[in-house]
């Protein structure tokens, strides 16, 4: 790939990149915090979760001392709530270590959540590490640009390397690395987008193999999702609702209603409580990546001690909550 390639895309970077909060820090907490909003989040949603963190938690002493529920009651809403206990649980072991935050990509591995393409984006952007990071928009980019139906993550990986490799060669300063990274993704995010991608803008369409038939590159992969049967049982009471903290990779450390898999379902969940029935209120629907709830709710009387108000509750939960409070209001 010729070096044209590589200043023809980063002077369009320098003049064409988004205006983002994070754009431009070299601080390596800030820039951990909005990698680690941007691995499931959508950069519009993202921007206020960041705002409003850092304002809370400014560093990795601030969010190392701060309790795990006052983290998550600020991530609330944000979703994929492993990403924010994993970086509470991060900071408190770097600062009770008395360290900073690793500069290399190696180090950073070893870091609670921290997977490859967050440590290359940090230690890249931060650091200045000549290491390729590689995301969807990433894939999409090179998959174009070499004509790829089905690259393999080696293959594009590889690949990437290859091109910062070459870059730092030529250039050599320590700010191209983070700049070439946020370029290739900035590229896939405005420009080689999934579908109608706006190649008579891109900077870089003149070595691009597979600019005559973009949507070829990559081919579409299909994305399996789990649907799950569940129940939910709201048990309320003159103190509010009775909430529990959960476990598990979706919902673990957030409070919630009590909620189980089916079937059996409503059976176990009223006996935990001591409790003959309960009323049917309807269904609600909620989609994660890889899974799909579909959730039976119900209601019961109950002695509650907790009041959602002052616990971090997930987006679903606030869902539940929602239409058991417009079901009773009907029958008023």
């Amino acid at each position: 790939m010729p070096s044209n390639l590589h200043k023809a895309l980063l002077t369009w970077y320098q003049h064409h990149k988004r205006k983002l909060p994070w754009r431009g820090e070299s601080d390596a907490y800030r820039i951990l915090l909005s990698e680690m909003l941007l691995q499931q989040t959508r950069v519009e949603q993202a921007i206020p979760y960041y705002q409003r963190f850092l304002q809370q938690f400014p560093n990795l002493e601030t969010l190392a001392q701060a309790s795990q529920e006052d983290v998550l009651k600020a991530w609330q809403g944000c979703g994929y709530y492993a990403r924010a206990r994993n970086l509470h649980k991060l900071a408190q072991q770097l600062v009770f270590a008395g360290q900073a935050l690793p500069c290399s990509s190696v180090e950073l591995l070893a870091l609670p959540g921290i997977g490859p393409y967050t440590a290359a984006a940090v230690a890249s952007m931060a650091f200045g590490e000549p290491v390729a990071t590689v995301d969807g928009n990433v894939r999409r980019v090179l998959s174009r640009l070499f004509a790829w139906e089905k690259p393999s993550p080696k293959q594009v990986q590889e690949t990437a390397d290859t091109l910062m490799a070459q870059l730092v060669n030529r250039r050599g300063d320590r700010d191209t690395p983070g700049n070439w990274n946020q370029a290739l993704m900035e590229l896939g995010a405005t420009v080689c987008t999934p579908k109608n991608p706006s190649c008579g803008a891109c900077p870089v369409a003149p070595f691009c193999q597979g600019k005559n038939h973009p949507e070829r590159y990559p081919a579409a992969q299909k994305r399996l999702q789990k649907s799950l049967e569940m129940v939910a049982l709201v048990l309320q009471g003159p103190a509010g609702v009775h909430l529990e903290l959960r476990q598990g990779p979706v919902l673990g450390g957030l409070w919630g209603v009590p909620m189980e898999e089916d079937p059996g379902a409503l059976e176990r969940l009223l006996a935990r409580f001591g409790l003959d029935k309960a009323e049917p209120v309807g269904a609600v629907r909620h989609d994660f990546t890889h899974r799909k709830l579909n959730i039976q709710v119900y209601k019961a009387p109950y002695e509650a001690k907790e009041n959602p108000r002052q616990r971090p509750l997930s987006r679903l939960d606030r869902k539940i909550l929602k239409l058991v409070e417009t079901k009773s209001l009907r029958l008023l």
